[in-house]
């Protein structure tokens, strides 16, 4: 499940709230988005307040017990390799192992340019980032934090080819059945160029229910039938884990989780 860290409905009971209610659904996996400057392009879609991912999921780390927390996904050039590896390590430990690092490599230029970051040089500076990261890991035994699973999101074949060389997932974002499709099978044709195994598949799709179904949509979209289809045929298509996205896009969405609690409890029954 993608919680919402951001907009007018957000606070930290809030946010307790929401940990508390997916992992009694039964959930495996709760994650958050990453901003760090909420400048006009960020808040336009993503308005304050932005809880920090790492300083949100330390939190809700203890008041949950059991399910998995991450990131959908940590925005890498951001903060320093080394910062990023000290960060996800003392949480992985502190929450019993329970860290999942999804990285990418934003899209926000505003943000860039307010945090000093070259933005054209992004993606460079992610495939640093997740160098960084496996040598601190290995290297440092006061790092210590066993294997945290990296999910690298994005679509493009810069993104796909990341995936195959640096991680252990593909996190693909809300996608059309049919844009799922074309990126799978070019994942797979890189993966054969790069002589290396295809990663896990870990879509993050939309949870939005209609009362009809839709003719032209994203994965996890339409009515019940249609969205429990798609997590049938996501497995059949070998994916890991799904996670569900109930943000369609209007920040006051998050003055009224219950209605995405409500549309979880219902997949989580006709799933089932």
């Amino acid at each position: 499940m993608n919680v919402p860290n951001f907009g007018p409905g957000t606070s930290p009971a809030v946010l307790r709230d929401w940990a508390r209610t997916v992992e009694g659904l039964g959930f495996d996996l709760l994650m958050v988005s990453d901003h760090l400057a909420v400048t006009p392009d960020v808040a336009e879609q993503y308005p304050a307040p932005f809880y920090e991912p790492f300083t949100t999921l330390s939190w809700l780390a203890g008041v949950t017990e059991r399910i998995s927390l991450g990131t959908t996904v940590l925005i890498a050039p951001y903060r320093h390799p080394l910062l990023v590896a000290r960060m996800a390590a003392n949480l992985h430990q502190l929450s019993g192992g329970r860290f999942v690092l999804g990285v990418g490599v934003g899209w926000a230029r505003q943000e860039f340019e307010a945090l000093g970051v070259p933005f054209r040089q992004r993606g460079k500076l992610t495939d640093e980032l997740l160098v960084a990261l496996r040598e601190a890991w290995r290297d440092e035994a006061d790092y210590g934090p066993g294997r945290i699973p990296i999910w690298v999101g994005g679509h493009s074949d810069g993104a796909l080819r990341r995936a195959v060389r640096h991680g252990d997932a593909w996190h693909s974002l809300r996608l059309t059945p049919a844009a799922w499709r074309e990126s799978l099978s070019r994942l797979a044709e890189i993966a054969e160029q790069e002589e290396k195994p295809l990663p896990a598949l870990t879509p993050r799709i939309l949870l939005r229910i209609t009362d009809r179904p839709l003719a032209e949509r994203r994965m996890g979209e339409g009515d019940v039938g249609q969205v429990v289809g798609d997590l049938v045929s996501l497995r059949e298509q070998g994916a890991h884990a799904v996670v569900l996205d109930p943000f369609v896009g209007d920040p006051a969405e998050t003055l009224d989780p219950e209605v995405a609690w409500h549309a979880l409890a219902t997949v989580r029954k006709e799933f089932r």
